[in-house]
């Protein structure tokens, strides 16, 4: 597993893209948040939605979908951005990534989950900590913090310290 081995039992937020489940250790979520108006920042990357006004700090927001080269995001009612705190350069990073649909969060065993495959997915493999099984469903467990490149997470903080995000979200 990369050296991010799991030995003990955790809680994942589980979610959808597409048909696809994904987890997040709960430990990095912060909250999930019905979708609200999201204002677009131009001049950054596609898989940048914008960012929202969250009780006065302004947060970016990905898609998801397009980080893992799927389709963009079409909201739904059932579209919500989960808010996660991630690590930049050795600094914690608060950031939004919309999801179609958040499912519910589990324990998962430490052999309940199996390395990640080597080839077979739709994203790089670097970003999945493992795949948990649950009944006859796979879940991939992602490892937030390698979500996004270095200079992915350069952009959305770039975004954040525009001098028009504050008049954006004011």
């Amino acid at each position: 597993m990369s050296g991010n081995e799991i030995t003990e039992t955790r809680q994942y937020l589980t979610f959808k893209l597409g048909n696809e489940v994904f987890g997040i250790d709960v430990a990095k979520v912060r909250e999930v948040l019905d979708f609200t108006t999201i204002t677009e920042i131009p001049r950054t990357p596609d898989f940048m939605s914008g960012v929202i006004n969250l009780r006065g700090s302004v947060v970016p927001v990905v898609d998801l979908r397009l980080c893992f080269q799927m389709s963009k995001t079409v909201r739904t009612r059932n579209t919500c951005i989960v808010v996660v705190e991630v690590l930049l350069e050795g600094e914690a990073t608060v950031i939004g990534a919309l999801a179609d649909s958040v499912e519910e969060v589990i324990d998962l065993e430490p052999d309940q989950i199996q390395p990640a495959p080597k080839i077979g997915t739709q994203i790089r493999t670097d970003f999945i900590k493992g795949m948990g099984k649950r009944e006859a469903q796979f879940i991939m467990i992602l490892d937030i913090d390698r979500v996004f490149s270095a200079e992915e997470l350069s952009a959305v903080r770039n975004a954040e310290g525009t001098g028009t995000l504050a008049e954006a979200t004011a």
